[in-house]
């Protein structure tokens, strides 16, 4: 069976297993993935923050998942076509900053998804409506601020379901195959 990854990075203020990403490795263990998180911490620039992804995940075989937060969310994407990632699940992630608008990556050609909370004061909302605009992604628009804390269900919910729709085309497969 072919090894399957979900790998984590999280934001500028934030660690490597804090609690939203803690409960989301639950959920991509739930689902046969193993769950690992970068730490990017004392690392300030997003494309050293980028290079480590590369390094974390260059020995990794099998599909790959990944998932970002804030400017995590803007490493995950710069990373995600380099990496052939299956999957890219992006939480408030990080684009069009100012100053930075040029230096927003474009996504693998992927399923993707953002969750964005209404009350963000840290990344406009309106970043990731324009991004998954550009990006045909799902966008999950909630009632929350930029930490998310309040609403870690949910977002356990939306990720389960994006891990499971991403095996729906294999799974057809195999039942095309015994029939």
């Amino acid at each position: 069976m072919t090894s399957r990854h979900v790998i984590f990075s999280h934001g500028k203020e934030s660690g490597p297993w804090g609690s939203k990403i803690s409960a989301m490795a639950e959920v991509a263990r739930s689902e046969g993935y193993e769950a690992d998180s970068v730490d990017y911490r004392g690392v300030e620039d997003p494309h050293d923050r980028v290079t480590r992804l590369l390094s974390f995940c260059r020995d990794l075989r099998g599909d790959l998942v990944l998932v970002g937060s804030s400017m995590g969310g803007h490493v995950a994407a710069a990373a995600s076509s380099l990496l052939r990632a299956q999957g890219l699940f992006l939480l408030a992630p990080a684009f069009y900053m100012p100053g930075c608008e040029h230096l927003t990556p474009k996504p693998a050609e992927c399923p993707l998804t953002i969750v964005h909370g209404w009350r963000d004061d840290v990344v406009p909302v309106e970043n990731s409506i324009r991004y998954a605009r550009e990006h045909d992604a799902t966008l999950h628009l909630i009632d929350a601020d930029h930490r998310m804390q309040d609403q870690i269900t949910l977002i356990n919910y939306l990720f389960e379901y994006f891990l499971v729709a991403l095996d729906l085309p294999h799974l057809q497969k195999q039942a095309e195959k015994r029939a």
